[in-house]
């Protein structure tokens, strides 16, 4: 009989960086709110987590990380003129990041890595398993990939990773897990974690990507792990310990990914997901399409 674990009601979204790489646009905004089409960023992460069943959400943020909470607020001047226009459609939208999700927020005042972000979370979640979500990553919602992890988590315990398959040479850029194969022809075993080891150092070409679900013995381990890449305390350190010892905290899944992925962190793929959703829509792909066509020939 297949051991029953208790049910993930909380996801953690990090999201108190600096977002340099977007300078100047990011200068007075958060990053998170960027338009992805004419929604931020930060609501579709939000979305992700409410459609998987994880409506208790925690932002961890930072200074001028203000507008994060007044886009997840009541916005009562707005509504009341939306509703005297009598634009229902508008008012739908506006009051749907309101409804979405019962927010949480806590700063990180030092910005020591995800894993210093991460163990923010703690006196929130508590001692329950959860999950944790990064706003550069999107998942489009066809493929549902934080659903699929906490059922993996449910039915193992421990924690789950998302991990994808990239090229050798792109694997420095991401921490990368060392896996064995199950009977889950999607799920694997990780055995061990490195973080952006360069391609002649990393035992596969198994990426891990922004979604994760976590056992609480994570936060203890956090505590005691030292500053790793980059100067920071890494999320990806914490794991390889709780994948080298199974009797603290579980064992360490991954599913591995191959739907579509849309990376908003890295200013060219910005531009991709914006292209490919915008494509998608049904209210404004047709004629969108028809323009790209048009543009796409007259530069070729």
């Amino acid at each position: 009989m297949t051991e029953s674990h208790p049910r993930i009601s909380k996801a953690v979204i990090p999201a108190a960086g600096l977002g340099t790489r977007f300078l100047p646009a990011t200068k007075a905004t958060p990053k998170e709110m960027l338009p992805v089409v004419d929604k931020p960023a930060i609501q579709y992460v939000v979305e992700e987590a409410v459609s998987a069943g994880l409506d208790d959400v925690l932002m961890i943020t930072g200074r001028n990380k203000r507008p994060l909470e007044d886009h997840f607020d009541r916005n009562y001047e707005l509504e009341s003129a939306l509703q005297k226009k009598g634009d229902a459609e508008r008012l739908a939208k506006v009051q749907e990041s309101s409804d979405l999700a019962t927010m949480h927020y806590v700063r990180q005042g030092d910005p020591k890595g995800l894993g210093h972000a991460v163990l923010c979370a703690a006196p929130h979640v508590g001692h329950e398993p959860f999950a944790v979500l990064l706003g550069d990553d999107l998942i489009d919602p066809r493929d549902p990939l934080l659903q699929h992890m906490v059922e993996v988590q449910e039915q193992h315990g421990g924690s789950v990773i998302a991990l994808m398959e990239v090229a050798p040479e792109q694997i420095h850029m991401y921490g990368c897990a060392a896996v064995e194969a199950t009977d889950d022809g999607d799920v694997v075993k990780v055995t061990g974690l490195v973080e952006k080891p360069e391609a002649a150092d990393a035992p596969s070409n198994y990426a891990i990507i922004g979604r994760y679900v976590l056992d609480p013995h994570i936060f203890g381990i956090l505590r005691r792990t030292e500053p790793g890449r980059g100067g920071e305390i890494q999320l990806t350190d914490a794991l390889q310990q709780l994948a080298d010892d199974e009797k603290v905290g579980g064992p360490v899944h991954g599913v591995v990914f191959k739907g579509r992925r849309y990376d908003t962190g890295d200013r060219g793929d910005y531009l991709r997901a914006i292209v490919r959703l915008a494509c998608e829509r049904e209210d404004l792909g047709p004629d969108f399409r028809t323009w790209l066509r048009s543009y796409v020939a007259e530069e070729m």
